[in-house]
């Protein structure tokens, strides 16, 4: 256990003992939420007292830290799994599926905290035993910490619950976390990417609440949909979910769909996704060649109902997860493998729209009133009413650029190899000056229209690659583009990527000049 956190569980444990409460035991143990009656929703100690009782009790849970929050939090990670320890090679060593749970990215969407900590205390108790043969879990409840401290009761809008308050979406520099997996401008994106680093998790699960439309599902879900995305990782993505959609179904009696929201009107009615940008997790976890999952839980379910219905996907997707463990191993080692160099990978892309309308299922509301904030919030009714739109729920790439043999970037661009170098990507020190054939991306125009976001001014250019003859001396990095995270190199170095480190300024002195800095191989 990571010494800070030991420091925290216990200082929280102390608390409850000296204000005379009785420390439970792994037997009568509930969350904040199940000891209120679903009327308020875990605090940072109340999560980590929760999980050093399970840490001590269990042998399967060992509980250390992965990173930090920007106001010095120490972020929570359970590994749980027929393991000695915590230490990502004990871990890796084991060569079972891993799976990261991450929940709280926004801290007002809470369920998914809720139902990671019932998961880890009913493995512990003895549930699901036979999934520990073929998979370890890793567990990250509380990854917006900061923003989770900042409870009201007027923070999600209409949200049903909890009545007694929940956290903040952006965490404590203002950002959101789930728009930060390219540019790593919070210290929990840059944890996160550790993490990812140091364990390699094959599977990523992100736990989230709707914002948006009033339809009759109780989850929606999304995967990896950037066609930069290895296609057989794509795919599984769907696999997997339409298999969890019918198991829901079948024993629940729940609808689940594709994630989207409604807009437009009448014979223009679209039900259409979120972005595919890697910025977002699901599909920055695809251009890392693992499958990502997204859920959004239905805002208007009672708080009850959402923990349930989070506890409920998880349990399916875990169980498919042990089912398929070894093809998904596989899977993730194959695409590391992949020869990219010489193929045409997507750059920009755009939503491609259902050959005919689709059914899609919309719902009801009635209005209820928090007692404590007099103010409305909605609640389900359990009413479905299939609708014909469009759906857009996949993308299709509108430009794409041929992978060269590697990138070459400048020791002056100081910030472009120290986010490459966080990412987890690979860089070589040139060894020895010498003159070779290379293409530049020369500039003829720059796009700074959008609005200013996420304290960036987000930036598009065109131009084209021209031959030149450049010595490259002792002081470049080369970018071979035969590496695992070459899907994701690419995505970050190509100027034209609707993501990359372009995007974010990352490289502005040089486009104010006119010319791209990073220089590619011309075969």
């Amino acid at each position: 256990m990571n010494r800070g956190t030991v420091i925290g569980l216990g200082m929280a444990l102390l608390c409850a003992v000296t204000s005379g409460a009785q420390v439970p035991t792994l037997q009568t143990l509930q969350t904040r939420a199940e000891r209120s009656n679903f009327t308020e929703t875990s605090r940072y100690d109340d999560v980590l007292a929760f999980l050093k009782v399970v840490d001590e009790a269990s042998p399967l849970v060992h509980m250390t830290s992965f990173g930090y929050t920007f106001e010095g939090r120490s972020l929570p990670l359970a590994v749980v799994g027929e393991l000695a320890d915590a230490r990502p090679e004990t871990v890796r060593a084991s060569g079972k599926l891993r799976v990261y749970i991450q929940a709280n990215i926004h801290a007002g969407e809470v369920e998914g905290k809720e139902a990671a900590l019932a998961l880890v205390r009913e493995i512990a108790r003895g549930a699901h035993r036979d999934w520990l043969g073929s998979m370890v879990l890793l567990v990250n409840p509380i990854y917006n910490a900061d923003g989770n401290e900042r409870v009201t009761l007027t923070s999600r809008g209409f949200q049903h619950g909890p009545i007694g308050g929940q956290g903040t979406r952006p965490n404590a520099q203002g950002l959101n976390i789930n728009r930060d997996n390219i540019k790593l401008d919070t210290p929990e994106a840059r944890s996160m990417v550790r993490l990812l680093h140091d364990y390699d998790p094959h599977v990523m699960i992100d736990l989230h609440t709707t914002n948006g439309s009033r339809h009759a599902y109780h989850l929606t879900y999304e995967t990896p949909n950037n066609p930069a995305v290895a296609a057989p990782i794509a795919a599984e993505g769907r696999a997997w979910m339409a298999a969890v959609r019918d198991a829901i179904k079948k024993r629940d009696g729940w609808d689940f769909h594709a994630y989207g929201n409604v807009s437009g009107q009448g014979a223009d009615r679209v039900w259409r996704t979120v972005e595919d940008l890697p910025r977002y997790t699901h599909n920055y976890w695809g251009v890392r060649n693992r499958i990502g999952i997204l859920s959004e839980t239905y805002s208007y379910l009672t708080f009850r109902e959402r923990v349930v219905t989070n506890q409920r996907f998880l349990d399916e997707i875990l169980a498919y997860g042990h089912a398929h463990a070894a093809r998904l191993r596989e899977m993730t080692a194959t695409a590391d493998k992949a020869g990219l160099v010489g193929q045409r990978v997507s750059i920009r892309s755009q939503t491609a729209r259902s050959p005919q309308p689709v059914e899609i299922l919309m719902g009801e509301i009635e209005e209820d009133v928090n007692p404590y904030s007099g103010r409305i919030i909605h609640r389900r009714v359990d009413v479905r009413k299939p609708e014909r739109m469009w759906e857009e729920a996949t993308f299709e790439s509108t430009e794409s650029e041929r992978v060269p043999r590697a990138y070459y970037v400048p020791a002056e661009e100081k910030l472009a190899v120290e986010r490459l170098r966080a990412h987890g990507i690979v860089l070589e020190r040139v060894d020895r000056a010498t003159t070779i054939p290379l293409e530049e991306f020369r500039v003829t125009a720059t796009d700074t229209t959008a609005k200013p976001f996420e304290n960036h001014q987000e930036r598009t250019v065109t131009g084209q690659y021209a031959p030149v003859e450049r010595e490259i001396t002792t002081s470049w990095h080369r970018v071979p583009m035969t590496q695992p995270l070459a899907r994701l190199a690419f995505y970050l170095l190509e100027p034209r990527s609707n993501d990359g480190l372009l995007t974010w300024n990352v490289v502005d002195e040089a486009i104010k000049r006119g010319v791209y800095p990073i220089l590619r191989t011309r075969e």
